[in-house]
């Protein structure tokens, strides 16, 4: 059970909060606001302070925080202050700030159907929209920094679909549109040595869909007639060269799995809201999207050099978006020179109090590569040579491509069991490939 429950924004702004029990002293959101602003590096996120336990989650510009005296499971609580975020942006069509404060009276309606007394109710959206009866107030979702027009034309992202699930203000059923929206959304986790050799890789996969057709239809799924899963005797087409091999999946609780053995195919019923129609992992070899070279050289006792060359491993026609390259300089640091390519959108910066090196790429164009050069100057020499690369390093990327999946796996069709004429609804499809650890040695 919890004894409190409370959203704070970045500036330590309480947007909500509810006290449950009593039985936590108050003040308990500024002094966790405080201890998480000033821990050293990034607050765990759970910790006790006192005899009350801080458990949090951090989405979009928000701490969704929990507090209780009481002995309870940590992954419990995490789980369900990450499911309320989840029902939050479901109700509310946008998780941030400005929607949070717009939406208040139905966010405070959400968190007492959820969590009463401290102890959890349901977070099923679907279960949730037979109670809730405020009505959401649309917030314009922000610009992901992205250059949209260069997508396919007729292809929207998913997570740009804002309409809360619920009735909204000034809602007109004419206006509803019978709509799904489909992303296949892969994280890959890179290690690579100095010389671009993969050392380990990974990719947690994702296929996200959120329902918005009326009569809650049956739905059909197709994916790759060549997937195979490790252990399992899948039938149908055989796995060769090429074809998809997962580690491990697993299915929403909806899906139907009678034909994905043969067919490859999975029936379900929507529910209402976002939900994860299937998670997927992969070990084996595959083709990374960015390669790194970082070479360091020391030209004297105290001046480095360090020079960090990226390149594209995409098609072409594809771009990475917002990518971020870090590597870590020696404490010693006094100043440093960076040079960058000819290509446009480049910045970069050195950070003294993280003792960070910091190069953003707006657009990186697919087969295309670009250089940084950094001359670093020590305030202290640094005699042995060897010492040189224990302090550089090392190298980490972030970074998003739309439109491409490392996988291949691929959404065949998306049907209606039963479709008929008067029903069209509109299908949108997105691939989005995401860094979530890459990072290369010196």
């Amino acid at each position: 059970m919890i004894s409190q429950f409370y959203i704070l924004s970045l500036r330590g702004d309480t947007i909500i909060t509810r006290d449950f029990r009593g039985d936590v002293v108050k003040g308990t959101a500024e002094i966790f606001f405080r201890k998480v602003k000033f821990w050293h590096g990034d607050a765990p996120p759970i910790f006790n302070l006192d005899g009350v336990s801080y458990i949090f989650v951090k989405k979009n510009g928000l701490y969704f925080v929990a507090t209780t005296g009481h002995n309870v499971s940590p992954c419990a609580v995490v789980e369900l202050l990450t499911k309320m975020a989840k029902v939050f942006k479901d109700f509310c069509g946008v998780l941030n700030e400005e929607s949070i404060r717009k939406n208040f009276v139905l966010v405070y309606e959400l968190v007492d159907e959820m969590v009463d007394f401290g102890h959890p109710q349901t977070t099923n959206t679907e279960h949730l929209k037979s109670c809730i009866h405020n009505e959401a107030v649309m917030i314009e979702a922000p610009k992901t920094g992205l250059n949209l027009p260069q997508w396919n034309p007729r292809t929207v992202p998913s997570n740009a679909v804002h309409r809360p699930v619920g009735p909204t203000q000034n809602d007109s059923s004419r206006n509803k549109k019978n709509e799904i929206f489909v992303d296949i959304l892969e994280r890959i986790t890179v290690l690579m040595s100095a010389n671009g050799f993969v050392v380990n890789s990974a990719i947690d996969g994702s296929i996200q869909m959120k329902s918005f057709l009326q009569g809650n239809p049956e739905l059909k799924l197709a994916l790759n007639e060549d997937i195979q899963v490790k252990n399992q005797n899948l039938g149908g087409f055989p796995g060769g060269y090429g074809a998809v091999m997962l580690d491990d999946c697993n299915f929403h609780e909806c899906v139907d799995l009678a034909d994905f053995g043969d067919q490859r195919t999975l029936s379900f019923y929507p529910p209402d809201g976002e939900f994860a129609v299937m998670n997927y992992r992969i070990t084996g070899d595959f083709r990374v999207p960015f390669r790194i070279n970082p070479v360091v050289e020391q030209q004297t006792p105290h001046k480095l050099e360090v020079i960090i060359k990226v390149r594209a491993d995409v098609p072409e026609q594809n771009y990475g978006g917002n990518v971020q390259v870090s590597c870590m300089l020696p404490k010693g640091t006094a100043s440093v020179s960076n040079e960058l390519g000819s290509a446009t959108g480049q910045s970069a910066e050195y950070l003294p109090a993280d003792h960070k090196l910091i190069w953003n790429i707006k657009k990186f164009q697919g087969g295309t590569e670009c250089t940084l050069k950094s001359r670093v100057t020590l305030s202290s020499p640094i005699s042995n040579t060897s010492n040189v690369k224990k302090e550089v390093g090392p190298v980490s990327l972030t970074f998003e491509v739309p439109m491409y999946n490392v996988s291949n796996l691929q959404v065949r069709y998306l049907r209606i069991a039963e479709r008929h004429k008067s029903y069209n609804p509109c299908r949108w499809v997105r691939y989005v490939t995401q860094s979530s650890s890459y990072v290369c040695r010196f």
